[in-house]
């Protein structure tokens, strides 16, 4: 007699094949965008850009997770959410190669379109795959994600500057690729396990309120967690040499600004779960991202470790801003879609922060301006996070934030 243990193999091995590959897939969602930015210089002297191309690209990014994020529900429903991560990553591989292969400026700028739609798919298709198939261990699973987000991020600057020296910038640019096309291979592996499109897991379509409080405050707390975010990664590194900083230091601390994320990924989504009203991380957040832009503003080069730590804590909205997602949306299908245009919308108004603040600094030639202009658009953080933040019988139920088409 075969004992009954024997049948459920199969589904225990897809299970621990799919949570590798999460973790794999996480390690890699920010690889591209940390590793690169120490890179700008030296890959700006052999192409031949400046200043508003190193922005247009730090907006690529942002851009590609934008439009991805809405791509990706869709995409999802004809093929499934393994499938959709599978084709991602693999997107994403080939973007990195063709990046640390650019001969021009423009396939430079390609590539980096092809690198981070794989990327912005994943980072939406990731969220419901983990309340899919973990929904049991949701908050050690998605505690999970987010660490090894952080500490890809952290690496990433770490290990570029090493590569581009002993073996040149372009190495150091595509060296995560491997790690990529192995996430890529555990897709494809895994999705034999899964039902196919057309069964009841698939997302059916969704009808988006957006006059909804509660959703325009995620998405205006995404938005400028983004906005902050990816102005800092793009811009930096290049800030503190500005200030006198030498490469190899500015890129330590922008590993540090990225290493600190480690801190609010294992602290802040058990809180957010566990606080009635979250708000509070956003005050303090605010208060830390404040404190950053002013001493960048007095004393850049003194206090660069102090403003380089007050930023990588002020930017822990971004756990925050998952976890809600996460908590918010009443079953998978409401956490693909809610993922989908909370991430979109969100990155669609972030992405005109490294561009349009890359086009200041090129017309001012200082960075006060644009410390002054991120610091205002903190009291937007401030009012959207406050509604992001609100309980769900504060006024509003999860089922209000993605209800089906026809409810």
């Amino acid at each position: 007699m075969i004992p009954a243990a024997v049948p459920t193999d199969p589904a225990a091995r897809m299970r621990r094949g799919i949570l590798v590959a999460v973790a794999l897939t996480a390690l890699n969602l920010r690889t591209a965008v940390t590793g690169f930015s120490v890179l700008t210089s030296q890959a700006g002297a052999e192409l031949r850009f400046g200043p508003v191309v190193a922005g247009a690209i730090g907006t690529i990014v942002t851009a590609c997770f934008a439009a991805a994020a809405f791509a990706a529900p869709p995409l999802a429903r004809r093929l499934g959410l393994e499938r959709t991560a599978a084709i991602a990553v693999s997107a994403a591989t080939a973007g990195i190669v063709l990046r640390a292969l650019s001969w021009s400026p423009l396939v430079m700028i390609i590539a980096t379109v092809v690198a981070f739609a794989g990327v912005g798919a994943a980072n939406v298709v990731l969220i419901p795959i983990v309340k899919e198939h973990f929904p049991e261990r949701l908050r050690a699973v998605t505690t999970m994600y987010m660490v090894l987000l952080q500490v890809g991020q952290l690496v990433a600057p770490l290990i570029a500057l090493p590569l581009t020296n002993a073996y040149g910038w372009r190495t150091a640019a595509g060296a995560w690729a491997g790690v990529t096309a192995v996430a890529a291979v555990l897709w494809f592996a895994s999705i034999r396990g899964v039902r196919r499109p057309g069964d009841t897991r698939a997302p059916v379509p969704h009808r988006i309120p957006w006059r909804s409080p509660l959703l325009r405050g995620l998405i205006g707390l995404m938005a400028m967690t983004a906005l902050h975010v990816y102005t800092l990664v793009t811009w930096f590194p290049t800030m503190l040499v500005d200030a006198g900083l030498s490469s190899t230091s500015s890129a330590l601390l922008l590993s540090w600004f990225a290493g600190l994320g480690l801190i609010a990924a294992f602290v802040v989504p058990p809180l957010t779960t566990r606080l009635r009203n979250p708000y509070p991380i956003v005050v303090v957040c605010v208060v830390l991202m404040a404190t950053g832009y002013v001493g960048m503003l007095l004393a850049p080069r003194a206090g660069a470790f102090g403003w380089a730590t007050a930023f990588g804590l002020g930017v822990s909205t971004f756990p925050l801003c998952l976890t809600l997602i996460g908590v918010r949306a009443a079953d998978t299908q409401n956490a693909s879609v809610l993922s989908g245009v909370v991430q979109g919308t969100g990155y669609g108004i972030g992405c005109i922060g490294p561009l349009l603040l890359g086009v200041l600094h090129q017309s001012t030639g200082g960075w006060g301006w644009i410390h002054g202009v991120l610091a205002v658009t903190l009291l937007i953080t401030l009012v959207t996070g406050w509604v992001a933040c609100r309980r769900p019988g504060d006024g509003e139920g999860v089922t209000d934030i993605a209800g089906p088409v026809d409810r």
